[in-house]
């Protein structure tokens, strides 16, 4: 696929198509956050940094999962 870029106002910006905001499960005021990986830039709806703070808090919910449940009696 291929997307054009084209001026506006003092920036640039791209239309996408349909079927492609469909896959991403994205609307009109959505954010998208890029990703720099070894295979180029991706474009994701997903914030890496929310996916950092869940493996932090993961850990430490293994880590004092007997204090976490004496916490929900």
């Amino acid at each position: 696929m291929e997307l054009k870029l084209r001026k506006v106002g003092n920036s640039l910006a791209t239309t996408w198509p349909k079927e492609v905001l469909n896959r991403l499960n994205v609307a009109e005021g959505d954010r998208l956050y890029t990703v720099e990986t070894k295979h180029g830039i991706l474009v994701t709806p997903y914030d890496p940094k929310f996916e950092q703070t869940m493996d932090v808090a993961q850990r430490i919910m293994a880590r004092d999962r007997d204090a976490l449940k004496k916490l929900a009696e």
